[in-house]
């Protein structure tokens, strides 16, 4: 097995989003080749009400699939089809915006204010760019979780670990969606099919997202259950790592353990055209979008 380098570690940007929502930008709006199939990654953790309860009002989806993962907190949700509903602590909705969708989303803190979730927007490709919008709610109960011996913690959110298949389907990207907690001082090798796109984000402990052993002519200033490491690179909360090409990753946890997203999907490889919440493969479908929006034929029948 080839393990992943590293090829890029970042931090979030703090970004105002909706109505006046605080919130973390892992990454987007930008160059989408190296995260391809996924545009944009958001992180809205907050313990201040008045900075998220204003939401997300309603506004316009096409030619993208958004993932919501809320794991404190509730989000409601309503939009232009009929559907509504709450997603609580746990729980994931993939959204196939296709042809046009419009909704909104509205966040409420847990009985001590607290707000945390993450949206991820994946791009369709041409071919199902128009497809008929549709919803997958998943309640926190139904996501799968594989403990191993070690002490780690796998919950499936979509994709396949070890025999567990989350429960969202027929996604454009084939993503696998994990979520990974791993207890101090563990070191883990991960697989990850060598086709895929994959990054992991950060949002517990801290860890090392390299093979363990010690770089030629690098100051070695750690050491964590043998395993000698550069403090240098070391990934803490709200940090995003984006890999290179390779069948697995490895990863050393920290002190304090850590929990990260794990995120792997297929590229598509076309071309990007983007405006705001639509993105298509051409300006002109992008004009087609806003003026579709204008005479109100945006939604299909």
């Amino acid at each position: 097995m080839s393990i992943r380098p590293v090829k890029n570690i970042s931090g979030t940007q703090p970004t105002l989003e909706g109505a006046g929502v605080h919130l973390h930008r892992v990454f987007g709006f930008g160059d989408t080749s190296h995260t391809d199939p996924f545009l944009m990654m958001d992180d809205f953790r907050n313990d201040e009400p008045e900075k998220y309860t204003a939401g997300f009002p309603w506004h316009p989806h096409r030619g993208i699939e958004t993932i919501t993962y809320v794991l404190a907190g509730s989000v409601d949700h309503a939009d232009s089809l009929g559907n509504s509903g709450s997603l609580g602590p746990g729980s994931v909705q993939w959204m196939t915006a296709g042809s046009g969708i419009l909704h909104q989303e509205m966040p409420k803190g847990d009985a001590q204010g607290r707000m945390h979730g993450f949206q991820l927007w994946a791009n369709l490709p041409a071919s199902l760019k128009m497809t008929a919008p549709r919803y997958q709610d998943i309640a926190g109960e139904h996501i799968p979780e594989y403990c191993d011996d070690d002490g780690t913690v796998i919950r499936v959110v979509t994709g396949e670990w070890r025999g567990k298949r989350g429960p969202v389907d027929g996604v454009a990207a084939d993503p696998q969606y994990l979520d990974v907690s791993i207890p101090a001082g563990v070191r883990k090798r991960i697989p990850i099919d060598a086709y895929r796109s994959a990054f992991a984000y950060v949002f517990e402990g801290d860890a090392w997202f390299k093979d363990a052993s010690k770089p030629q002519g690098v100051l070695v200033e750690k050491e964590i259950a043998g395993h000698e490491l550069n403090i240098r690179d070391l990934s803490g909360d709200r940090t995003m790592i984006l890999f290179d090409t390779g069948d697995s990753i490895v990863v050393q946890a920290g002190d304090k353990g850590c929990r990260f997203l794990l995120v792997s999907g297929a590229p598509i490889k076309e071309p990007v055209a983007w405006h705001g919440p639509i993105v298509m493969n051409t300006d002109a479908e992008i004009k087609q979008a806003m003026q579709d929006l204008q005479n109100g034929s945006f939604i299909r029948p």
